[in-house]
């Protein structure tokens, strides 16, 4: 066979033998067999001369008998010799990396030199093929090496060492005019690679030069791109001042290709160019600032970027370079506001201008597209343009750090020119990026001692409302002012019309909920005059279930806040008008046999139920004690209406959960009520403590489940203080303990989340 002539060939001494195996091993050579056997004899696990010997086979057959090959099988025969090359040359940088620095010195210059030895019988573009190859590989197989950590500090060391041996042969092939695409291509790869081993930026110069060359050859303009971003975003690379601001010019100069690329709407260039001057910027913003001599280049720069930044089109469909150079913006500004006060002085006095037009050119992005064309466009772009939204809407909150009142002042005066400008009329996109870059601010920072906002609250009635994206930004304006017009109460009744008006529009669910929750939890003590219309319009549109269930649950917060306010027999009053209607349903589906559909709405209604409890407080345990003391209600007499109304209902209760004992999610709702009502009742709830007690007993030794457990620790949290309570709950603890024993002695596993509930009940 095979392996027995190979044998002989190499390893029998009788030269007879040899001289045989050798006359056969040729004929098998030329064979079409060796097609097939001269891979096998390529295999990692082969010995060296057995894998050399398939190598010649292979070269044999290609070189002589490249007619036996059919011409479908060309590609598979070209991507399994890169692969072996491939696995060779990362094999060999194994080797380089494993022997570094002491069993072999100058592996590099090593490599170098013998891939350029004339007297190879190798083509010499294969052979520069394949050592650029292989130095590509050379760093890449050191990043993901796992060699010890000291050694891998020794042999990073002396790679950058080698780059002497390596770079000048790159430069030398960039430049010649007759290297052919493909191998500067790889050239340019390797660079990449290499840069990547804390080189210092000063040896690299060169190889940056002419990577800027190659950005004007559309082949090599994608590869030039990586290998300049890598050069520049190095970490060591901010040591090396001179060099960086060497580097400014190239970029400036690359300002004309970049406007050519945005006419024709080559997004690919425009992207690559705009990739290269953030990384100069964004990477060395501190050390470039640091050259007070030198501001106006930077500022050039920085103005490049504002260009990438304003680049017309919108985003994600016409252009997706904007988005890369909002974090430019936040590194600039931190560097600046980190100098001491006379050179932060200085640099304010240019830059702030700058981030004014930053702000104008965001709010210009931020703008939505034409109905028409925005009718054009796949859920995903919708989707990536709300994500870039945010996106700007978190860099106008940053901004205003550096530009502060001023900032809210110049959108409120556009905002009043673009309404009360009856010539020209302003589009409603307009409107809505202006207001939506006020909405970013207010959302989270205070704007309590602002002078515009009165006058923004006043202009808000004057925005005629032509469409949802207009509407919603209106809706989330007035939520983010909520704590403004809890300290201007007098304000609240110019926008709440419009909340109001606004639940009843399907399309406005999630912002006019949200807002009118917000003013509820904020102005409740102002609001008992507008409550009896609040409530009315909110249990229409409840009845009429315009909303989905998450916005009917906030609707329901938005009514416990409100009801707090209120004088006991006023909430009573509400409570019982709100809450009627769902008790009778509920009533209805008690009756019925328990099948999915009726499932649903018993865990709705009981879910509006917790809801409503989690915020309806008129003990106000949660308010902020400073601003609200003034406000205090007299303290209520008599039991709370939450517990009042958990009284009434609380036989119903328990005959839903004699039916659906065996169901957790029910179970779950039912103990969510009573959870959420002694999270915020506190020691208020304490009547019903001996009646939840003996259910929630009766519930556990039937059907076990680990909602129960949690709301007995939420019993044993609350109560662990008063005495009186102990007896319901300390007998509950005790009925629990033994039933989730016997439990857990037929089997912890099967039942994992009452083990995790019970050893929280014990921690508790």
């Amino acid at each position: 066979s095979l392996f027995q002539a190979l044998h002989q060939l190499y390893y029998d001494p009788n030269i007879e033998n040899k001289n045989l195996a050798q006359k056969w091993l040729m004929q098998a050579q030329v064979s079409p067999q060796a097609w097939h056997f001269s891979w096998l004899l390529l295999h990692m696990d082969k010995v060296p001369e057995i894998q050399y010997f398939g190598a010649s086979a292979l070269h044999i057959k290609i070189s002589r008998y490249w007619n036996d090959i059919p011409a479908d099988q060309y590609e598979s025969l070209k991507s399994q010799l890169f692969t072996h090359i491939t696995r060779l040359c990362v094999a060999l940088a194994s080797l380089a990396l494993s022997m570094m620095p002491e069993a072999w010195p100058c592996a590099v210059a090593d490599m170098v030199r013998m891939f350029q030895a004339e007297d190879s019988n190798v083509d010499g573009r294969a052979r520069c093929l394949a050592l650029l190859e292989l130095l590509t590989v050379l760093p890449e197989e050191f990043q993901t090496s796992r060699l010890p950590q000291y050694r891998k500090g020794q042999v990073r060391s002396v790679l950058a060492q080698e780059c002497g041996s390596v770079f000048p042969l790159l430069e030398q092939l960039l430049q010649q005019q007759d290297s052919p695409g493909f191998i500067k291509q790889k050239v340019l790869k390797c660079f990449s690679s290499w840069v990547q081993l804390e080189i210092p930026l000063m040896d690299c110069e060169n190889l940056i030069q002419a990577a800027f060359t190659s950005l004007q050859d559309p082949e090599l303009f994608d590869t030039a791109v990586e290998a300049v971003v890598n050069a520049i975003s190095q970490p060591d690379a901010q040591r090396y001042v001179n060099t960086l601001l060497k580097l400014i010019p190239p970029v400036l100069g690359l300002q004309e290709q970049l406007r050519q690329a945005v006419q024709s709407g080559d997004m690919e260039t425009s992207h690559g160019i705009c990739r290269i001057a953030v990384a100069l910027g964004e990477n060395h913003s501190r050390a470039l600032l640091d050259q007070v001599e030198h501001w106006q280049s930077f500022l050039a720069l920085v103005n490049m970027i504002m260009f990438c930044t304003g680049i017309p089109g919108h985003y994600p469909v016409n252009e997706t370079t904007s988005s890369l150079t909002l974090t430019f913006w936040y590194t600039l500004q931190d560097d600046i506001l980190s100098f001491e006060p006379d050179k932060q002085a200085v640099y304010q006095q240019v830059y702030r201008p700058v981030y004014f037009q930053l702000v104008d050119v965001l709010l210009h992005k931020a703008q939505f597209p034409s109905d028409e064309e925005y009718g054009f466009w796949s859920s995903d772009e919708k989707e990536q343009f709300r994500i870039y939204r945010v996106d700007i809407s978190d860099t106008l909150m940053y901004v205003y750090e550096m530009l502060g009142a001023e900032l809210l002042s110049s959108l409120y005066d556009k905002l009043g020119r673009l309404l009360t400008n009856t010539e020209q009329p302003s589009t409603w996109q307009h409107t809505e990026a202006l207001l939506y870059g006020f909405q970013s601010i207010a959302e989270t920072i205070d704007v309590n001692y602002s002078d515009v906002v009165p006058g923004l609250i006043g202009l808000i009635p004057r925005i005629s409302i032509s469409n949802v994206q207009l509407a919603d930004t209106v809706m989330f304006t007035i939520g983010a002012l909520s704590e403004w017009l809890a300290d201007h109460p007098v304000m609240i009744n110019n926008v709440l019309p419009l909340v109001l008006q606004a639940l009843g529009n399907p399309e406005l669910s999630i912002s006019s909920v949200s807002t009118l929750k917000k003013i509820c939890r904020e102005c409740k003590y102002d609001l008992p005059p507008y409550a009896a219309n609040i409530v009315a319009v909110s249990q229409e549109v409840l009845m009429k279930q315009i909303h989905k269930t998450s916005q009917c649950m906030w609707l329901m917060q938005a009514l416990g806040f409100l009801l707090s306010a209120l004088q006991v027999e006023e909430i009573l009053k509400n409570l019982h008008s709100l809450i009627t209607p769902y008790i009778q349903q509920l009533e209805k589906l008690a009756d019925e046999t328990p099948n999915p559909s009726n499932k649903l709405a018993i865990i709705h209604i009981l879910g509006l139920l917790s809801n409503l409890f989690t915020t309806l407080d008129i003990s106000h345990h949660d308010d902020d004690h400073e601003s609200t003391e003034v406000k205090k209600l007299p303290v209520q007499q008599g039991p709370n209406p939450v517990v009042v109304v958990l009284q009434q209902v609380f036989q119903l209760i328990q005959k839903v959960l004699s039916k659906w004992l065996n169901d957790a999610q029910v179970v779950e709702s039912v103990c969510a009520i009573f959870e959420k009502s002694v999270k915020t009742l506190l020691d208020d709830f304490a009547p019903m403590v001996p009646q939840l007690c003996e259910m929630l007993g009766q519930m556990y030794s039937t059907i076990p489940q680990a909602s129960a457990i949690d709301l007995t620790r939420q019993l044993v949290h609350i109560f662990a203080h008063e005495p009186a309570h102990f007896p319901p709950i300390k007998a509950l603890f005790l009925l629990v303990t033994s039933v989730t024993k016997k439990l857990l002695q037929q089997g912890p596993r099967d039942h994992p989340d009452i083990v995790d509930s019970f050893m929280q009940l014990l921690a508790q």
